[in-house]
């Protein structure tokens, strides 16, 4: 199979189910954002030194990969989409993992006032995965606010990855 199918070439896309929607669909354009953010945590991926946040964000990379699936599903087909791939769903326990994982850094990396990225190659790549996480975020609650169909645990998946994301960036400055 070819990666060139051209059925895009109309300026749209399929949604998960085949659903064909133009590209600049808002559902589109917000799992867009949820790509651009796994790439970014490639590049942090590559540039720490700490085994276990690698582990983690490679973890997080997969994670993406399903919330992906879940953004690119029509709310017609939400119900199909869990019931076929519900299993790997962003979810509480997710979350949770995130907020303790957060509250432990707090107490090792105290905030201590604006930082300007750059310090090191991997502060700026956590710096700029934050970014891109806190316009994923953004993308998740203008589609909510589209009328569409997000739970709410989606939106605090990504809130406590860009804290945690603000975290490993002070740790690698």
């Amino acid at each position: 199979m070819s990666i060139a199918t051209q059925t895009g070439d109309d300026g749209t896309t399929a949604l998960l189910f085949n659903k064909r929607v133009s590209k600049t669909h808002p559902r589109v354009m917000t799992y867009g954002r949820i790509d651009e953010l796994g790439s970014a945590l490639g590049l942090c991926r590559a540039h720490s030194d700490d085994e276990s946040t690698k582990r983690l964000i490679l973890t997080i990379q997969k994670e993406l990969i399903s919330l992906m699936g879940e953004l690119s599903t029509d709310d017609a087909d939400q119900e199909r989409y869990h019931k076929h791939y519900g299993r790997d769903a962003i979810n509480q326990e997710k979350v949770d993992r995130f907020t303790e994982l957060v509250r432990m850094k707090e107490e090792t990396v105290k905030f201590r006032g604006w930082t300007f990225a750059g310090d090191t190659i991997a502060e700026a790549f956590f710096d700029n995965a934050r970014t891109c996480c806190r316009r994923s975020e953004r993308g998740v609650v203008a589609l909510k606010e589209t009328g569409a169909i997000v739970r709410p645990e989606i939106i605090q998946y990504l809130n406590r990855l860009g804290d945690l994301l603000w975290l490993w960036g002070r740790e690698h400055a």
